[in-house]
């Protein structure tokens, strides 16, 4: 079967770790058409922009996309491109899994971990105000449509996976009425999952749980700040944000991308590790209905790097991100 995907490069290593992506997975033999388009800072100067609408016709034509990092600049009046996507497109639903992989260096072993971020209330909603000049306000929504939305994602998710547990994370100790409402909306969903256990913890002694006994959880879903904070931890449990792969999806929409920045200080001097972006190709080729290629492109960058003779510096070596790709693509 033929799919059309939306390709974008981004800022900093970005294009390099899409060449790496695109050679990799071209390398399953899965049928793919790359519609490849500019966005971000290489773009700004000429459409006034770092979205240009023709990124969200792109997307909304091929439904699926994958991005390198995109550099958003601080204080400027220019808004994220990651933000602006997940609004435009409806993209509710935040996919990180935290996978421990043999030969990247960690403290822990065994994690197997996947966060369910709620991608479009909460405080990055971005509802803010001066009050007075001493004073700002952020407002923070929840609803519970949304976050039954989003907790029938994570049920879902992890019936298909074969999961055995969704924690929900929120501070609804503090805030009541806000997170209070996520934990309700949660447990009316939970009911209709009887085969999954279902718990709940509070965001800080989550924090500590998953450094103390990772082990111990699963599927984590929570709201959008709560998400955005929990992802880096677990990213950190297995070596870093190099082999952190993201997914953005909604209904219609789906867009993968490394959960990393653009590292503009390494663009161009092929360095940088594109195993966050691989694998998050991984979970598009899944998403795509492609499992077959996708379980053989993660067993194959899995072996790359448990090998380590042609890996990054990053990872322990001194290969290139280009050789790198190319290891794992001949390893298929």
């Amino acid at each position: 079967m033929k799919h059309r995907v939306t390709l974008i490069p981004g800022d900093g290593i970005g294009p390099e770790l899409s060449a790496a992506t695109k050679l990799v997975v071209e390398a399953t033999g899965v049928d793919i058409v790359w519609d490849e388009v500019a966005a971000g800072e290489t773009v700004m100067a000429k459409y006034n922009t770092s979205l240009p609408d023709y990124v969200l016709d792109s997307i909304k034509e091929n439904k699926v996309a994958i991005k390198g990092p995109i550099t958003t600049p601080i204080g400027s009046g220019f808004r994220s491109v990651n933000v602006a996507l997940r609004k435009e497109l409806g993209l509710y639903a935040c996919l990180r899994p935290s996978v421990s992989m043999e030969g990247v260096k960690s403290r822990y072993q065994n994690i197997d971990l996947v966060i369910v971020r709620e991608n479009t209330e909460d405080l990055y909603a971005g509802n803010e105000r001066m009050i007075d000049e001493d004073t700002a306000e952020s407002i923070k929504v929840i609803t519970r449509g949304a976050s039954k939305k989003i907790a029938k994602f994570a049920f879902d998710y992890a019936k298909t996976e074969g999961r055995r547990k969704v924690t929900s994370v929120t501070k609804a100790n503090i805030m009541k009425y806000t997170d209070g409402l996520f934990y309700e909306a949660c447990r009316e969903v939970a009911k209709g999952y009887p085969t999954i256990e279902y718990d709940e913890h509070l965001i800080d002694a989550m924090c500590m749980q998953l450094v103390l006994k990772p082990g111990d959880y699963d599927v984590m879903v929570m709201p959008n700040l709560y998400g955005d904070i929990l992802s880096d931890l677990c990213a950190g449990l297995i070596g870093g944000l190099g082999v952190a792969p993201g997914a953005n999806i909604g209904d219609e929409y789906a867009v993968f991308e490394p959960v990393h920045g653009s590292a503009p200080k390494y663009a161009g001097l092929n360095k940088a590790n594109p195993t966050a972006m691989i694998l998050s190709a991984v979970l598009m080729l899944k998403h795509l209905g492609e499992k077959e290629a996708a379980d053989k492109l993660h067993k194959a960058t899995a072996d790359v790097i448990a090998k380590g003779s042609t890996v990054t510096y990053d990872l322990g070596g001194s290969s290139g991100t280009s050789e790198f790709a190319k290891a794992i693509a001949a390893k298929m």
